[in-house]
């Protein structure tokens, strides 16, 4: 699991960068709430554990936007806010729990896998893009009724995409999410654009509505687009 820790204090947030790391998270850091709106438009993450009090864009003023934009992501709003009216601001905001600072480092994480276990069974089994459905469930993809026979790793590669509709993945999140392989010396570019090359011919071959689009220099992304 992946975890965006937006935290301007830098103890505070390398703090809970290495306690998340140490209990088995993958984090990211931003210092800023820009810095943190921009990481969650790039990148994906399973959850956020964002500041109220930030420089520039607070933490109630960046939940807001990600939340207008339709970002579901589970957020864990900290604060030394205590008041009722204040709670209220934050949930009200888009915030799916609070937790008033100082706070007990096992409490942030028993928070953390209750958000996240929430999530999980808030997602749906089914998903459909066009005429692509997909059974997470069943690991089953049909494009217009008709099996897609895939591979583990391309159904693990479709589903990466599918949870990002319309949105670019770069080949650095997709060695990092799917294959698993952040630390890696030498870049994995060649074999996902192989994998991606397949899943592509099995998804997108004979049918006039394509999904699946290479963003030069960028990535890849999955989205409704017929060929011209």
């Amino acid at each position: 699991m992946r975890v965006l820790i937006v935290e301007d204090d830098d103890k505070t947030a390398c703090a809970l960068a290495a306690g998340l790391g140490s209990t088995g998270f993958s984090t990211a850091v931003a210092r800023t709430g820009e810095e943190g709106f921009l990481l969650l438009s790039a990148e994906s993450f399973d959850l956020v554990v964002l500041d109220w009090m930030l420089p520039g864009r607070d933490g109630v003023d960046i939940l807001r936007a990600v939340r207008k934009r339709g970002t579901k992501t589970p957020v864990l709003l900290l604060t030394a806010r205590d008041s009722v009216v204040d709670r209220v601001l934050g949930l009200e905001s888009g915030a799916d729990d609070y937790l008033i600072k100082p706070f007990a480092f096992a409490e942030l994480v028993a928070r953390i896998r209750s958000l996240l276990r929430r999530a999980a069974t808030a997602e749906p089994l089914k998903k459909t893009v066009a005429d692509l459905q997909v059974d997470l469930e069943a690991r089953r993809a049909l494009r217009t009724g008709k099996p897609i026979q895939l591979t583990p790793r391309e159904f693990d590669l479709l589903t990466y995409l599918l949870r990002q509709p319309g949105q670019v993945v770069t080949r650095e999140m997709l060695a990092r999410d799917v294959w698993k392989e952040s630390n890696r010396m030498t870049p994995l570019d060649n074999v996902i654009d192989v994998h991606i090359a397949h899943l592509r011919r099995k998804v997108d071959e004979g049918h006039a509505v394509k999904l699946i689009h290479t963003v030069r220099g960028v990535g890849f992304v999955l989205r409704e687009e017929a060929c011209g």
